[in-house]
């Protein structure tokens, strides 16, 4: 996670006049941060000696390591990997590891240490790299980010993993029958769709399904929107921007009964807002984190909802912190009328409870 609170500050580092000249930096002016942010020069290059000397042109490596130590001399996290991604989009690439020898020997142009410089301008500014790229990559599929949409994060891509996992298992048992019965296309809802990445994702795995996604911030109606169109699949969703109340079931009930209701609500607890990364808190949409006092605000009203949503034995899957598990257990005990329980609770690749399979009970 990335830290919050960062002052910008002087980078005395750079002001030793042999890494000056290694960084090819202009003796007369010290870079600094934003507006005064340093400059690699095409005609006086970080590796040349002397603007009257042939110069060693710059390459993706010095530039790299160049913004790096400038990153690291402002306090930005991931200073590195940060680095590392801004230099392989200007180039085309996805990641710094994935450019081959050539495009790291080619000299950078001119056009191209602009843009670097422009990008790692934003940075510094603590924007987090998926805004500053402007796209991200999430399930194989690459997405259009802008703020205040909520970022994607890496451990969702699970979440995701589990649903596709349900259907397939549904429809290999439904295969094992003597006489199969054709399977209907299941129906599935998101409930806070952000960018699309889950929704969108669900898409392309389950080639069959559809899907509604809704979500109360109409910047993230618009993005899901875009995202959709790029990836050719606005035919296959209904987005709607709609704020989910305990009365929303008229409004969902499209295409019938539900499969599956999938989610990662708000589910960071209010005391815990105070301790978010500066990213987050600059640029994201806080109300896409703050799940109240016990961090179950928006899912107790999924919970409450999913019965008159979904079929019999749908299921609900929803992303949680680690405290939940227990507290949702508790929460639908003391409201046996709602027929769900706890099927599955699953770990994310850092070991910890983050997902929930509650399925509904059948009559």
């Amino acid at each position: 996670m990335w830290k919050p609170g960062t002052v910008f500050t002087t980078m005395r580092c750079l002001t030793h006049p042999l890494l000056r000249r290694l960084l090819g930096l202009s003796p007369q002016r010290m870079p600094g941060v934003l507006s005064q942010s340093p400059v690699l020069s095409p005609k006086c290059s970080p590796l040349r000696q002397s603007c009257s000397t042939r110069p060693r042109l710059v390459t993706a490596t010095d530039v790299v390591n160049y913004w790096q130590k400038v990153f690291e001399a402002n306090g930005i996290p991931e200073a590195r990997e940060s680095s590392e991604y801004i230099v392989s989009f200007v180039l085309g690439a996805k990641t710094f590891q994935s450019l081959n020898s050539k495009s790291l020997c080619t000299p950078l142009t001119a056009v191209q240490q602009e843009k670097i410089q422009q990008l790692s301008n934003k940075r510094l500014e603590r924007m987090p790299v998926q805004y500053v790229l402007g796209e991200w990559d999430f399930q194989d599929l690459t997405l259009k980010m802008r703020p205040p949409v909520f970022i994607p994060r890496p451990e969702t891509e699970d979440l995701v993993s589990l649903v596709v996992e349900e259907e397939s298992r549904k429809c290999g048992k439904n295969l094992g029958l003597y006489f199969p019965v054709p399977v209907p296309h299941a129906v599935i809802l998101e409930i806070g769709c952000g960018s699309g990445a889950i929704a969108l994702s669900l898409l392309c795995k389950l080639p069959q399904s559809r899907i509604i996604a809704v979500d109360k911030e109409k910047s993230a109606v618009d993005l899901t929107r875009e995202n959709a169109h790029r990836l050719r699949l606005q035919e296959r969703i209904h987005i709607l921007h709609h704020d989910v109340s305990y009365s929303s079931a008229k409004q969902l009930l499209l295409w019938g009964p539900i499969d599956f209701i999938v989610s990662n609500p708000p589910y960071v607890f209010r005391e815990d807002m105070a301790s978010l990364d500066t990213e987050v808190v600059r640029y994201e949409d806080l109300d896409a984190l703050d799940g109240g006092d016990d961090g179950m605000r928006v899912i107790k009203t999924i919970l409450a909802l999913a019965p008159s949503l979904l079929k019999d034995s749908g299921s609900v899957f929803l992303e949680v912190d680690p405290r939940h598990p227990n507290m949702v257990e508790n929460w639908l005990q003391a409201h046996p009328n709602l027929q769900l329980g706890i099927r599955a609770i699953h770990k994310d690749f850092c070991g910890k409870a983050r997902f929930l399979h509650i399925q509904k009970q059948s009559r």
